[in-house]
């Protein structure tokens, strides 16, 4: 494959999407929900409902892209539409916790899987030099980085997919783990399933990371809403499946509480030699998700740089286009989660206020259809059976930030003090 252009193809975009969604997320999730709900039959819908979720987010952005093209993703969508601070709040939270944290959560479980297949180096420092290499690929041409991307995403696709299958061959023993009882209805308006979606939600987040290199696509306003729709429903089905087969694989106690989902199971099913080989499997499979976030989520701080006179390094791009500037410290505040947090605090933290970010995003859906002329909407992409899936969105994304909220009461307060804090550092951006 040869990529010589200076922007990034169809496949390109939709390998980015993919891989930002499969992570870390659906190799772990499972041990925390299944700490605090017992109907196997709620967490797979949980699954099926996160898919819902993301499809429906999915076409608010397509519409919104395409009406609004230009890089950055939530960060152009809120200052366009909104108001600028908001943009600059979500420039900052895309930053720090929606793409850096995610970046050394994913990092640190490749180096976890590693070391569970044998390797004598610590986790940490196996990430570290993960997250290293990929800086040095992506901050090199669009040619380079396209190709790398595209090939790690199909390596996953190809690995989840022999994981899956290798799974079913061995018939798994616990099918009778999967049965619709009446705990279902009991649980699925609880508390628990509310914080057990945000686990759900933070696996499905990355759809939207198309957006973030809207203005490098070839053509966004025909390709934007292709990629983002294809990308959330191959992924769904993938989820849906890994998590059947998970629970179909292994004891429930055995998979409680764990966070290497993926080597538990597979021990059940071929042993400890089995499971050596599959941990190393899965590690690479998360060498495309990391990839995918240094590629991306840069593209946000790259847009503060270009509108901050303060902030111009970061807006600065290196002879092929691209800002490695942006790459470069976004994979230098990944590095600093990755030695100073743990894995919960990491996810938590990222799962709120990634779905705060998402979720006023969507509300601008609407202050976009009351600005453009009727006209002008027929020329772009406009999402089938408006307001629904808008609405849709908003119900479950605000249904989980609302129940964590009140369970996570510590991470509420930080919130709101960057929304107050924040205020007078823009302010006094904005007038310089």
């Amino acid at each position: 494959m040869c990529f010589s252009m200076r922007h990034y193809p169809p496949k390109v975009a939709l390998a980015i999407v993919i891989a930002n969604m499969i992570g870390t997320g659906v190799f772990t999730s499972l041990g925390f929900q299944l700490l605090a709900i017992s109907s196997t039959t709620t967490i797979l819908f949980l699954w099926f409902l996160g898919g819902i979720c993301a499809l429906c987010g999915a076409l608010c952005y397509a519409e919104l892209g395409s009406r609004h093209p230009a890089s950055g993703g939530e960060y152009h969508f809120l200052t366009e539409l909104i108001h600028p601070y908001a943009g600059f709040v979500s420039g900052v939270v895309s930053a720090t916790v929606g793409f850096a944290a995610p970046i050394a959560l994913a990092a640190l479980t490749f180096g976890s899987y590693l070391e569970a297949a044998g390797a004598p180096v610590d986790p940490q420092w196996l990430a570290t030099v993960l997250i290293v290499v990929l800086v040095a690929i992506h901050t090199r041409t669009h040619a380079e980085s396209s190709a790398g991307q595209y090939y790690f995403t199909a390596l996953k696709i190809v690995l989840i997919g022999f994981f899956i299958l290798l799974a079913l061959y061995q018939k798994p023993s616990y099918l009778d783990q999967i049965e619709l009882s009446g705990a279902f209805f009991g649980e699925l308006f609880s508390g628990e399933v509310a914080i057990a979606l945000i686990y759900v939600t933070y696996a499905f987040s990355g759809w939207n990371a198309a957006t973030y290199i809207l203005g490098e696509m070839e053509n966004p306003k025909r390709d934007l809403p292709r990629v983002l729709l294809l990308g959330c429903t191959i992924v769904a089905l993938l989820y849906l499946a890994l998590n059947a087969v998970f629970l179909m694989s292994a004891p429930i106690s055995a998979l409680r509480g764990e966070v290497e989902i993926g080597y538990v199971v597979a021990r059940y099913l071929m042993g400890e030699q089995g499971a050596l080989i599959v941990s190393i499997v899965l590690a690479g499979i998360l060498i495309s998700t990391v990839s995918a976030m240094v590629l991306a989520g840069p593209r946000a701080l790259q847009r503060l740089g270009g509108d901050y006179r303060q902030f111009g390094f970061l807006g600065k791009l290196n002879a092929a286009g691209i800002p490695k500037n942006a790459i470069v410290i976004l994979s230098g505040i990944a590095l600093v989660f990755l030695w100073t947090s743990t894995f919960e605090q990491i996810l938590i933290a990222a799962g709120l206020l990634m779905a705060l970010n998402t979720f006023v995003t969507v509300l601008a859906v609407f202050i976009s259809r009351r600005r453009v002329e009727s006209a002008a909407l027929g020329s772009s992409f406009a999402m089938p059976l408006y307001p629904l899936p808008a609405l849709i969105f908003l119900l479950i994304t605000g249904w989980t930030v609302i129940y964590t909220a009140v369970q996570f009461p510590v991470q509420v307060v930080a919130v709101v003090s960057l929304l107050v804090l924040g205020y007078p550092l823009f302010s006094r951006l904005s007038r310089s």
